[in-house]
């Protein structure tokens, strides 16, 4: 089942995925991200060819800070959108639905005049997060009660996979 489209849409069209694929088993709220509400946040939806969401992502301006340890002389300051909320409908993973939902918001984050991009990805994910341009950065860390995590930025925003 082929990606179709992909689209930027209102949160209440990717949140029944978001819920299923990322807080399964958790109640609903634990679904609502406060970015959501955020100005200059956006969702993605890629779509299969019936019309139903099957991969999504939210992007939200978050600069990439010092603070964190992280920013270096390259990405320090830069202008950055965050994305969280990324996933695909299990029966359908593999098949570049999650790739063209990053791709789109990707694109949509450099349109809206960022310069880079980051997140906290699953350790799990790495090689998928690189096999989009992005570069692990900084030490693992947990975030509960979730697996293993590291900070994956890329300014190719323009990118494909490699």
């Amino acid at each position: 089942m082929p990606v179709t489209r992909t689209a930027v849409v209102p949160v209440e069209e990717i949140f029944a995925l978001r819920w299923a694929v990322l807080r399964t088993g958790l109640p609903r709220e634990t679904a609502v991200y406060p970015e959501d509400s955020r100005d200059g946040t956006f969702h993605i939806a890629a779509y299969d060819e019936e019309g139903a969401v099957r991969g999504c992502a939210t992007f939200f301006p978050e600069p990439l800070s010092g603070d964190d340890a992280l920013a270096d002389a390259d990405t320090a300051g830069a202008s950055a959108y965050r994305f969280r909320g990324m996933g695909s409908a299990p029966e359908v993973r593999g098949q570049g639905f999650g790739g063209a939902a990053l791709i789109a918001g990707l694109r949509e984050a450099a349109a809206r005049g960022a310069e880079l991009a980051w997140c906290n990805g699953r350790t799990s994910a790495a090689g998928f997060y690189e096999h989009f341009g992005f570069t692990a950065i900084g030490e693992e860390f947990v975030v509960e009660p979730i697996r293993p995590h590291y900070v994956f930025v890329t300014k190719d925003l323009a990118r494909g996979p490699a």
